[in-house]
């Protein structure tokens, strides 16, 4: 024991969790103990925190208290449940909706009803002034209407206010003003976006702002009330999301967010640093979730987070949450074994909590005995005091056997349902480690949480990792943490200069800013500790690296290196630009000092199967084979067949596999519902992590931050086996991309066949791509050094920024011809045999009449697609590795049976229907659903849709498939893979020569873009289930010789039978992110003056359409602009008796007051002053509107 610690005083520890309190303390005599006690008990206490220091006192003796410090879920389950301050936000005018709209992105992708997290403030006010990027004040503050807003506000009985303003971050003189006047008008709680998160990008640090000033009095009131229950406390300080303490004054709601599991984490390092272990995963598995997180050598924080829907700017523990927890239903659905999403949480809980619920994870681990009910609590039953019920969860179990189509036993069942579960955790934990370049076999699995001793091992197993450490307080480890962190504050600043400007004075203030922050918390100065961080891209570029700051031309150097070992690539002479700089503050102070925690025995005897042990009964240096149980008097950790568990001296259990792990390969290749679902997952975690891959590697924006490419996986024919959550209109159409290149290249066809290290790339539309920007690489997978072709394929298909044609960005309104819109790529050998052929694709991308105006771009993007594809390449070969080629394949094929019986159970519920849609270039898609009951199968009859068309709305047949695709997907409402069984029950007729199947030579570029979303809306319509959403996606490209921009425009989605529709979000076919204000600002010459919701452009109904957005663009130099779109002149239609929507418009403001209105596809030369203004349509309406 320390001096300090040992001090004649209590030392309090408290993690308030969302179902349990639990406490760490050091008794006046240096002992430590710790309790556990529900963080909800009405009628028995108020507060959990002082309940268990009132109990600890009566148990170990009444003393003074030097200190108490508190995790707590307070601020996370009131931004959970919204049930924070009633808040009003004030923001610059133009973007009262700005926060709301966010990126435009839904969440969900395949959701017909799209749901967008409630928002926070209960009101917006728009300010009236602007501020410029460059600090040019346009529009002079507004006081007096401010004032009248505020005093407007506090009469309606707001009190808090959080103020947001267009470059506040870096020009703060009007948020400053305003919230003097505010505070002046009688607000308690002010959140300045300036004081919260001085932070380029005006919707995260606007929505960082509104949380701090939505939790900040809540938090507020718990802490009043803690400390008028508390005997008189020398020191109250609370644990934040960045791992630090905070003292009660300084706790802020922004830095409550993940208070609680941050202490989990330093407690993970505080335990396994005596144990010699540096580099660590986390596996926190509770009741309802699992936290993972990764560690080697330093905490990670990340300052970019999003929590229940909303995007917090503020540095955080990097804490990755997975819905995988001892309460997860288990269930057997679709022909497959299913574990979560759902929990039975607390009430009802388990089936053997003896509640009448469900089959979960833990029911499955009491029928093995896997938990032995002899030492678990006896809470349970009407009066609490009954064990856990094992024979409520074999009668669940029961349940689902009777439910099988085929005989299996109980045993195999429950074991079944453990695997998926231990799979969905270990492939969160690859999200975190694998996923971003870390060799996991090199790790120790830190494990803690109530459920996580009974998964461990196998998790272990899963990722090849063969250490696990159980700390005697693994059961209440995020206590033990936030009892030894620090005190820290976290400063940091928006910056955005070049790294050869001198940026002493910014970094001299953010050091003067935390010392003193911790000098008021009560931290000598001779015990801060500063660490000073910088982070820093390529100019044009968003991946950003993080530097210790340091002399200039040092940090120059290191940063070139560092990026071409994390992103392959790098460049001698691009300049570096200093986006933000941190400075970080620590002191230690107070805490459990050097107490140690001794293994208590459980003093129960066992009544299970299983071998059993208590912890405190091992002796060190003396390991104990599994499979055995070690009890502790919190949790069971389960020793697997293979593994040792040796107790270390200070407590802790080491467990080691003892013996090599042996791959089953005998699994067969008959399709078992249990690796259906294991396989199911697996296919999509490859795809993710290609998609991780790919957007930590990309230079573009198009790419890294608007997010517009895709990653699949294809089978030895060219189906779509699974595909990452991206962008839609890719994922259908790439299988024709795999099969041109099997086509051209299969048995040698092209003289040379398919090669290992080989990599390919097209974008020809009639050739298997869309539009000439979406450049597929596709890389062929062979599993064995046997196999003469391919056993499967990559592929990642991403939107180029340009790839040449008539007009900057390569998407021409006007092209009438494919040789306008850029170069055609057909079937390139991009590497061969692992040599990067760059001379080659440069020739190629510099050939066409009007070739690409930045190939170094699009280099560095075929790079980071090759990147995807490569590490796609590898997860696949070694899962046929460890499971056979035979049985990887054979998977295949069933997941793509899986996902065809779904949709036939779709089809059967289905009726026959038409629907004809016109567009605003006068063609018509048509379409005729039949449906063959008997079959359970269906045609999809394109006849009389207009022939070819002489504009650039040809869509290559791809198109019509991929909407196809997606819509049967969408219309399952199931969590089933959308690949190309979906659509092995639907025949598509889709004439040729049609304007959805166009002889070669046809312009197309809208038909990727505009005519897919045509294409969906009809299919929907004629199904009956969903009315049009806007149909289109609003493509706004402008550019010079220099900069190319291009984005796509939200609108309004449809309604549905049972639901309204959703206003300003993604629909259907795109899901691409909106470069934010401020950061578009920045970087080129626009002024976005505004962006907002279209109000009451959804078509009226029962269901109401959602609502379309204004957006408006000044240029501030010139620039050729362009508009390609669709539903100008048509609007979106109602169904069943709904009305239409409103549709688009857009025009141009010249800086003379003259105004020129534009059609669906246009162009404008823009000069210096004049706007660009787009209005995008709403959704159709469903149903006959209801009488007034």
């Amino acid at each position: 024991m320390n001096a300090k610690a040992n001090s004649g005083a209590w030392r309090f520890a408290v993690d308030r969790g969302g179902t349990f309190t639990d406490v760490v303390a050091v008794t006046p005599a240096g002992r430590l103990v710790t309790d556990k006690l529900l963080s909800e008990n009405p009628g028995h206490y108020d507060d959990a925190a002082s309940e268990a220091v009132r109990r600890l006192m009566d148990r170990h003796g009444v003393g003074p208290i030097a200190e108490l410090r508190i995790g707590t879920t307070v601020a996370t389950n009131a931004l959970l449940e919204r049930k924070g301050e009633r808040l009003a936000l004030a923001i610059t005018r133009g973007f009262g909706d700005a926060l709301r709209i966010g990126n435009q992105s839904r969440p969900e992708i395949f959701a017909r009803h799209i749901l967008l997290p409630e928002q926070l403030p209960a009101r917006v006010i728009e300010i009236d002034e602007r501020v410029g990027a460059d600090g040019t004040v346009l529009t002079p503050l507004d006081e007096a209407a401010a004032r009248a807003h505020f005093a407007a506000l506090q009469a309606d009985g707001f009190d808090a206010l959080a103020i947001v303003l267009m470059h506040g971050w870096h020009y703060r003189a009007h948020e400053e003003r305003l919230a003097e006047i505010a505070r002046e008008e009688g607000f308690s709680q002010v959140s300045v976006s300036h004081e919260v998160a001085p932070l380029i990008r005006l919707v995260p640090r606007g929505d960082t702002t509104v949380v701090d000033a939505y939790l900040s009095p809540v938090l507020r009131r718990y802490t009043d009330a803690l400390q008028a229950g508390l005997p008189q406390t020398d020191s109250l300080r609370f644990m934040q999301s960045n791992g630090g303490l905070a003292e009660v004054g300084a706790f802020r709601g922004k830095d409550a967010i993940l208070s609680g599991p941050a202490g989990g984490v330093v407690g993970m390092v505080a335990a396994s640093e005596p144990l010699g272990h540096r580099k660590l995963i986390g596996f926190d598995m509770g009741g309802t979730s699992t936290d993972v997180t990764h560690y080697a050598g330093e905490y990670e924080l990340t300052a970019d987070s999003v929590v229940a829907g909303v995007r917090i700017a503020a540095p955080m523990m990097q804490i990755h949450t997975v819905a995988a927890g001892g309460g997860s239903i288990c269930r057997y659905d679709g022909g497959r074994f299913r574990v979560g999403p759902e929990s039975a949480g607390a009430d009802p809980g388990p089936a053997c909590y003896r509640k009448d619920g469900p089959l979960t994870v833990t029911d499955c681990n009491l029928f093995l005995g896997r938990i032995d009910p002899a030492f678990f609590p006896s809470v349970f039953g009407p009066d609490g005091d009954q064990p856990l019920d094992p024979a409520a969860a074999r009668a669940r179990l029961e349940d689902i056997a009777a439910g099988l189509p085929e005989s299996r036993s109980l045993e195999d069942i429950a074991e079944g349902f453990l695997a998926i579960a231990v799979d969905n955790m270990a492939n969160a934990i690859r999200k975190i480690s694998v996923a971003r370049g870390h060799d996991v076999t090199t790790y120790a699995l830190a494990c803690f949480g109530g459920a996580g001793g009974q998964h461990a091992c196998r998790v272990a197993d899963a990722l090849g990792m063969g250490t696990v450490l159980v700390h005697p307080l693994a059961g209440i480890l995020s206590a033990y943490g936030i009892g030894l962190a620090p005190v820290k504050a976290i400063r940091e600043v928006s910056l955005v200069r070049p790294l050869t400007e001198d940026f002493t004075a910014e970094l001299g203030a953010l050091e003067a800013d935390s010392r003193a922050a911790l000098a008021e918390q009560g931290i000598a100065p001779d015990q801060i500790v500063l660490e000073r961080r910088a982070r820093l891209r390529f100019a044009g570029s968003d991946s950003v690296l993080t530097l210790d700051c340091e002399d200039r031309a040092d940090m120059d150097a290191a940063f070139r290196t560092l990026h071409r070992q994390r992103f392959g690539y790098s460049d001698a002479s691009a300049p570096i630009i200093v986006e933000a700089l941190s400075v970080e503050a620590s002191g230690t102070s107070g805490g459990l000092g050097e107490a140690v925690a001794e293994p208590v025995s459980s003093g129960t005897a066992a009544t299970g199967g299983w071998e059993t042990i208590d912890r405190a009964a091992m002796v060190c240096g003396e390991p104990v084979a599994g499979p055995v149980l070690v009890i502790d008097p919190a949790s069971t950790t389960v020793v697997e067949p293979g593994w040792q568990a040796e107790r270390a001296v200070e407590g802790s259990l080491i467990l080691e596999r003892n013996e090599p792990l042996a791959r089953s390969s005998a699994a067969g290749t008959l399709a078992d519902p249990v690796r259906l679902e294991i396989y199911n997952n697996l296919f999509m975690a490859i795809a993710e992590e290609m998609g991780v891959v790919l957007q930590s590697t990309a230079t573009s924006v198009n790419i890294k931050e608007r997010l517009d490419f895709s990653c699949a996986l294809f089978d030895a024919a060219g189906e779509l086996i699974a595909n990452a959550p991206h962008i839609p209109v890719h994922l259908g159409s790439m299988g024709d991309s795999i099969a041109r290149v099997i086509e051209a290249r299969s048995e040698a066809r092209d003289g040379r066949g398919f090669r290992r290290g080989d990599a390919y790339m097209l974008n020809d539309p009639y050739r298997g791509g869309t539009h000439l920007p979406d450049i597929t690489v596709i890389v062929p997978v062979f599993y064995g050094e046997d196999s003469r072709e391919p056993d499967a394929f990559v592929a990642a298909r991403g939107h180029h920024s340009d790839v040449g044609g008539i007009a900057p960005g390569s998407m021409p309104p006007e092209s009438r011809t494919i040789e306008q819109e850029g170069v055609l790529i057909d079937n390139m050998l991009l590497v061969d045999e692992g040599r990067f052929c760059e001379s080659d694709v440069r020739e190629l991308l510099a050939s066409a009449r009007y070739p690409a105006r930045n190939p170094d771009r699009n280099i560095s993007d075929l790079r980071a697609q090759l990147a995807a594809c490569t590490r796609g390449m590898e997860l696949l070969q070694a899962a046929a590795r460890d499971e056979s080629a035979e049985v990887v394949s054979a998977y295949m094929d069933h997941v793509l049976a899986n996902a065809e019986e779904s949709v036939r159970g779709l089809l059967s519920r289905l009726d026959d229907g038409e629907f004809a849609y016109p567009m605003d270039n006068g063609a018509v898609v048509k379409v005729a659903i039949r449906i063959d009951h008997a079959s359970r199968s269906a045609v999809f009859d394109f006849t009389g849709t207009s022939d070819q068309l002489p504009d650039n709305f040809n869509a290559p047949k791809s198109i019509t498939r991929a909407a196809a695709l997606y819509v049967v997907r969408t219309l399952v409402d199931d969590a089933i893979p959308m690949n190309d069984g979906c659509l092995r029950p639907v025949k598509l007729v889709i004439p040729e020569g049609s304007m959805l199947n166009p002889r070669p030579g046809a312009a197309v570029v809208a038909g990727n873009v505009e005519t897919s979303q045509v294409v969906t809306d009809t299919l929907f319509a004629a199904t009956g289930r969903l009315a049009p959403s806007q149909g289109t996606m609003n493509n706004f490209t402008f550019g010079d010789g220099t900069d190319q921009y291009y984005e796509t425009i939200c609108g309004g989605s449809g309604a549905g039978p049972d639901h309204d529709g959703t206003s300003a979000v993604q629909t259907h076919m795109t899901n691409s992110r909106l470069t934010d204000p401020e950061v578009l600002e920045t970087r080129l010459p626009v002024r976005v003056d505004a962006f907002a919701i279209r109000a009451g452009s959804g078509g009226d109904g029962e269901f109401r359409g959602g609502d379309g957005v204004e957006r408006r663009i000044t240029f501030l130099e010139p620039m050729h602009a362009n508009m390609l779109a669709n539903r100008r002149a048509i609007a979106p239609r109602g169904i069943a008796g709904g009305r239409d929507a409103a549709p688009g418009r857009n025009w141009v403001e010249r800086a003379d007051g003259s105004r020129e209105d534009l059609g669906a596809t246009a162009s404008a030369e823009m000069q210096p002053g004049d706007t660009f203004v787009v209005l995008t349509p709403g959704g159709g309406g469903f149903g006959p509107p209801r009488p007034e």
